[in-house]
This record gives C-alpha cells, sequence and structure tokens, in this order.
C-alpha cells in the first residue's frame, strides 16, 4: 500500500504443464511370461505421510514399501535441502515387508464362495512406530498391526560344555564357588524329587538330556504383521469401499446397498448410517459404488450411486442418514440418452481433494470435479477416452463397460489423474485456465505414446486438449493413432500426498513416475 492505493498482483497464469519420469518397477514382467491371476493388483494407497506404500492382490497379500530417499545419511531430507545437499529430488521406494491378509472362504448359508482378493487398503493413524492398516475383501474387514520386533535367539545351553561329562552330567570340580553339586536341569542331587508325586519322579543324578536353552534377544529386528481386529458378519453385499475418519477412532464400510459405522476397537459391533434397500427389491434402480470420509470434518461423508450422483451427508442430522444434505449431479442432456447411457454414467470412485473443498469422480467415460459448495453440476470434465464412444457396443459385449476405473487427485489440488486402457493413465490439470492433459503408460518409457504438439515443441509432452479429437476412423485405434487393447487395463492408481509422484498398478506390475 503507498499513499492509500492497493497495488494488486497480476494474477499468475496456470502452472506449466509437468515433464513426467519414470522413476521404479516392481514385479515387472519379462517379455512373454505369463501372469498369475493372484499376482494381480488390486489395491494401492500411499499413508499420509508418503513414506510408505501398501498394494494389495487378488491373492489376498498386502505388500508394503518404504521410502528410502528420506533417510539417505542418515540427515533428514530437511536438514539436507538446508545445507543444500545434493539429494535426489524424488521419491524411492525399497519392499519392507508383505503378509497374506485374506484367505479365500466358504459361506455355506449362502453356498457361496468369497475370494480373497484384497479390494480396498487405507492406513490408520501410527502410533509407537507401528503401522497400521485397514484392509477389505468382499465381505471381511482386517485392522492390522505391522511393527518391527527384536529377534530372540537361543544363544547357549546352560550346560558348560568344560563340566559335562557325558550328555549333562556335571563333573567334580576344585574350583566350584557352589558348595552343592548341581545337575544339567539346575536341580541338586540331595534334594528328593518324590514330593512332585508317587507316580513321577526323577532320578537321583537328575535327566542327563535334559538341557534347557539360554534365549537371548539379538540386534537384529524382525517386522511382524499381527491382524489386531476382524470386523465381519455385516454386510450381505460386496464391500466397495472403506474410509477412516479425520477422528482416528472410528471408519466406514459400504456395499451396494448399505453403508457402516464402525470403532476400529469394537469389532463386534457396527451402526448402519444408509441403507438404500427398498422393501420390494424390484423397485431398486439404484446402488451404492463408492463411499468416502471428508478429510477434516468428521461429521460428514460423500456416497457415489450407479446412476451418477454423489450424496454429502451430515452423521449430526439424524442416525440413519437416509436424507443427504447435498446432491451432486449432471442433468442430462436432451436427446442424448442412449442404451448405454446409464452404464457409463454409473461412478466407480470418488476422491476429496487434501481441502476437502472439492470432490472428483470418475464415471466411465470422464473424470468430474465438483465443487462441494456448488451442487448446480461439476465445474470441470474432463474427457478420458472419448474415442472409444463409438466402440460401446463392443465394451458391452466383453463387459468392459464395466470396469472399475480408480482416480485421484494431486496433494496440492492442481492435477487430477486416472486411468485408462492399453495401461494408459491421464493426467489433467484442473487449476483456473490450465489445458494441461497428459497421456502416459505403464513401462519404463511412459512418453513413448505421445504424439508432439507442432505448435509447442520445446516440450516432451503433448499438450492434448481436454476435449479429444475422436480419432477413430481405423478399428482399435485411438486418438493418437495408437491401438488399444482391452486386456491390458490400468483401474488403480494413488498420487503421493506431498510430491508429483504417482504410483500405478499394471497386472501385478506397480510403476512409480514422478515429475
Amino acid at each position: 500500500m503507498n499513499g492509500g492505493d492497493e497495488v494488486v498482483a497480476a494474477p499468475a497464469g496456470p502452472p506449466q504443464p509437468l515433464d513426467w519420469k519414470f522413476s521404479q518397477v516392481f514385479g515387472e514382467r519379462t517379455a512373454g511370461e505369463e501372469v498369475q491371476e493372484v499376482d494381480i493388483i488390486s489395491a494401492i494407497e500411499f499413508d499420509k505421510t508418503g513414506d510408505h506404500l501398501a498394494t494389495g492382490d487378488r491373492g489376498g497379500r498386502v505388500v508394503l514399501f518404504e521410502r528410502t530417499d528420506t533417510k539417505d545419511h542418515g540427515v533428514p531430507r530437511r536438514d539436507l535441502e538446508r545445507i543444500d545437499y545434493p539429494i535426489c529430488r524424488h521419491p524411492e521406494f525399497r519392499y519392507k515387508t508383505e503378509f497374506q491378509s485374506h484367505e479365500p472362504e466358504f459361506d455355506y448359508l449362502k453356498s457361496l464362495e468369497i475370494e480373497e482378493k484384497i479390494n480396498k487398503i487405507r492406513w490408520c493413524q501410527t502410533a509407537n512406530g507401528a503401522l497400521f492398516l485397514l484392509s477389505t475383501n468382499d465381505k471381511t474387514i482386517k485392522f492390522w498391526k505391522v511393527q518391527e520386533k527384536k529377534v530372540k535367539k537361543i544363544s547357549d545351553m546352560n550346560l558348560d560344555p568344560s563340566k559335562a561329562v557325558g550328555n549333562g552330567s556335571i563333573a567334580s570340580s576344585s574350583n566350584s564357588c557352589s558348595p552343592k553339586p548341581c545337575v544339567a536341569n539346575g536341580g541338586s542331587p540331595d534334594r528328593s524329587y518324590n514330593d512332585l508325586g508317587n507316580d513321577f519322579s526323577f532320578p537321583p543324578g537328575g535327566v542327563a538330556s535334559l538341557r534347557l536353552p539360554v534365549v537371548v534377544t539379538s540386534l537384529e529386528t524382525n517386522l511382524v504383521a499381527r491382524c489386531r481386529r476382524v470386523y465381519a458378519h455385516a454386510h450381505d453385499y460386496h464391500i466397495n469401499s472403506i474410509s477412516n475418519n479425520s477422528d482416528g477412532e472410528t471408519f466406514i464400510s459400504a456395499d451396494d446397498l448399505r453403508i457402516n459405522l464402525w470403532n476400529l476397537e469394537i469389532s463386534n459391533q457396527s451402526f448402519n448410517i444408509v441403507d438404500v434397500k427398498p422393501a420390494n427389491m424390484e423397485d431398486l434402480t439404484e446402488v451404492i459404488t463408492s463411499a468416502e470420509f471428508h478429510p477434516s470434518h468428521c461429521n460428514m461423508l460423500a456416497y457415489s450411486s450407479s446412476k451418477g450422483s454423489i450424496r454429502l451427508i451430515d452423521l449430526r442430522q439424524s442416525a440413519l442418514c437416509d436424507s443427504h444434505a447435498k446432491l451432486f449431479e449432471e442433468p442430462e442432456a436432451p436427446g442424448s440418452r442412449s442404451f448405454f447411457t446409464e452404464i457409463i454414467a454409473s461412478i466407480s470412485d470418488i476422491k476429496f481433494a487434501k481441502d476437502g473443498r472439492y470432490i472428483l469422480s470418475r464415471d466411465y467415460m470422464t473424470l468430474k470435479l465438483w465443487d462441494i459448495n456448488m451442487d448446480s453440476g461439476p465445474v470441470a470434465t474432463f474427457q478420458v477416452h472419448e474415442y472409444l464412444r463409438p466402440k460401446l457396443c463392443d465394451l458391452y459385449e466383453n463387459d468392459s463397460i464395466f470396469d472399475k476405473f480408480e482416480c485421484c487427485l494431486s496433494g496440492d489440488g492442481l492435477r487430477v489423474a486416472t486411468g485408462s486402457y492399453s495401461n494408459l493413465f491421464r493426467v489433467f490439470g484442473c487449476a483456473p485456465g490450465s489445458t494441461e492433459a497428459t497421456t502416459l503408460e505403464a513401462s519404463k518409457n511412459p512418453m513413448r505414446r505421445q504424439v508432439q504438439t507442432p505448435s509447442r515443441p520445446s516440450r516432451s509432452l503433448s499438450s492434448i486438449t481436454r476435449v479429444v479429437r475422436r480419432g477413430a476412423e481405423a478399428p482399435g485405434v485411438d486418438a493418437n493413432g495408437n491401438s488399444f487393447d482391452f486386456t491390458t487395463k490400468l483401474l488403480h492408481l494413488a498420487w503421493h500426498p506431498t510430491e508429483n509422484s504417482i504410483a500405478c498398478a499394471a497386472a501385478n506390475s506397480l510403476y512409480m513416475y514422478y515429475a
């Protein structure tokens, strides 16, 4: 301010598109190697710090990775940055441990096989150096504690070999400090053993073959995963979501028709907070597809439906939240309805932005960003694979149209990402004025699918506009002229909470990229 006049800074333009680079791959397949069904990754989740990453697979296993670049030289990363030490500028992870979370089961009452496949993983608050996480398959949620334990080893037997005669009896020694001779098992030979019972007695010289180990705690540590609680028998339908509350004490689990609220400490009781099951199942018109707690307001949560709507509910309103506080849905364009309209409108995943102001939703064709203060429609819509629209009949025939793609937001809220077919994933800029729309492939060369944009030859990334060209003249060809493959799909991905780093799953391989 100068003389009463305010100086207004010129508004900054949208951030520049990111230049993505390959970082790491775990479980890379060799050419021609067949992927085992049980090894296919079905869930990915970073913890809140971004120092740990968990994946779940169809075989019911949970694999944990830990960040290594923050531990370089034994000095915290922040201190290294302060002294301008040249350090790695992107997250690097290493394998930490794995454990079998779920086993295949059989429900005899319903004659139903329950898969061991991990549907969702959610990290809980850490305590006393231990990691806590929730994992779920279709029916059962488990609460795991992963902690380093010191390994106990047998260092020696309690028999002194220098004083041993034969196999355990003690030789007499003039250097003995004890006035009474002892036998190998610690007893005294002149003590009566008959008081132990008439039917059992030790021989007078002790049991020569009995040698007791001396157990000591070594300096080695071993990671141990222990199931602390099992939350079962609360869902008649398949669980599609679990979400931790910001209060650190409760979480929700959602299936097709109900959402239950749990306390982490109580595994035998849950409260049903949403129930969309009609009195007559023939009247059923939509199901719950995803649910998530607000990141900071412990009384608010959102859930999406197969009709393309998102409902925001407030737990303070009533015990059973059948009435929503807000409804977010996009009105259908007149004359655009077809057989596939409702199928592709079904929302497969929703995520809150870190600040809780926006909700990102993924339906079959698009990503939509919603402002929770504006329920008239999305603030931005991103076309993920518009070139597949002419192929909807084929996608319906091979059931690909029912694939459930996940979505994620960057920690700063400036970008969103989601997967597609041919192991591709898309990153869009959602800042005002941004036209960033990048297509990457889950491989060691993520940019090989790119087409250079003549208007910006200096950049290595193309800037495909949000409305993708409908370049589908040739069958099985996308907007960039690349063939697409419905059998290789990138369903699961996660964005690092504080840095521009993405982890994504292509079959049994975990790829990591940074910008």
